[in-house]
């Protein structure tokens, strides 16, 4: 009997017409219920939840290949209870969604947001010397919350426009350091010296919600908050609030905790710079996203280890 993969159907065009060589493809479609049957491998985006319930109905599966880097919609645990690999996708995204990262720091500093509606409203007199005042990148403290791939990546690329560094981790990046004098800190003594903060943590319990009042009202006044990573590790209410109060001085989002729903109150406010989860949206890189979680389901259905294995947590 021929192996049947679940793949979902938005990588459809990102992938060759036989990905999986010798399997059946059934496409699956977003809107479609995770289904039940004898597949052996599923190929989900961030957005499928795989946990008990899924797995209750998929008793002959080897491997959940995620196409993505996070896996908090994953039951790590269910899986290794069912024997069923793990994999994620990570490396192949991490300069797409650096550049991203720099983006939305470069929008919110400048003020480009408020900027392009002023001009859509028809309401620019003019040139001004006193219009949009931002932060200039060059001398201020970039503060990443987070310096994994992605975190030190954008630390590179900040030092190039003149930023100085400083990171919070829970291993010391020495290499890291030596590359670009970046200096490791508790997180409230990072949040109190930044005039940036980017976060690029995972979505985990202990990770949920960090940045929140307490964290808030330890950030130096008027910094600006940028977040890449997953909507959930921010405390939506709060950061609203402290946009409304004047603490912070402006916010980029690309990630939320509730997606595809963004609260009316970051879209009215005229600080905040919004994206729909763009991070890794080139083309070079979400065909090698989809490319390396087939390699995984590949590798694992051949008996071999997979190219990216994600450790039970």
């Amino acid at each position: 009997m021929t192996e049947s993969v679940c793949v979902a159907a938005e990588l459809e065009d990102l992938l060759d017409p036989e990905p999986v060589p010798g399997c059946r493809i059934e496409w699956l479609d977003a809107g479609a219920a995770t289904p039940a049957g004898p597949h052996v491998a599923i190929v989900p985006l961030l957005s499928r939840r795989i946990g008990e319930a899924e797995l209750a109905g998929l008793p002959r599966l080897r491997i959940v290949a995620n196409c993505a880097v996070g896996v908090d919609n994953v039951d790590l645990a269910a899986c290794a209870g069912c024997g069923v690999v793990v994999t994620n996708t990570p490396d192949v995204l991490t300069d797409a969604t650096a550049d991203l990262t720099m983006a939305l720091i470069l929008a919110v500093a400048r003020r480009l947001g408020e900027g392009q509606r002023l001009i859509e409203r028809g309401a620019w007199q003019g040139w001004d010397p006193r219009l949009l005042l931002g932060l200039e990148l060059r001398g201020a403290t970039l503060g990443i919350v987070g310096a994994g791939r992605i975190g030190r990546a954008v630390g590179r690329r900040a030092v190039a426009f003149g930023m100085r560094l400083c990171y919070t981790d829970g291993t010391a990046q020495s290499d890291f350091e030596l590359e670009t004098g970046a200096l490791r800190l508790a997180l409230d003594e990072l949040l109190a010296r930044s005039d940036v903060v980017t976060l690029h943590l995972p979505s985990t319990p202990e990770t949920r919600g960090v940045i929140g009042r307490r964290a808030l009202a330890a950030i130096r006044p008027g910094a600006l908050l940028i977040n890449t990573a997953r909507g959930d590790i921010v405390d939506e209410p709060a950061v609203i609030a402290a946009l409304e109060e004047g603490r912070l001085g402006g916010v980029g989002l690309d990630v939320f905790a509730r997606e595809p729903d963004v609260p009316a109150a970051l879209v009215r406010h005229p600080r905040a710079v919004l994206l729909p989860h763009l991070g890794s949206a080139t083309t070079r890189t979400r065909r090698a996203m989809a490319a390396l979680a087939v390699r995984n389901v590949i590798a694992v259905l051949a008996g071999e280890p997979p190219v990216t294995p994600v450790a039970p947590r």
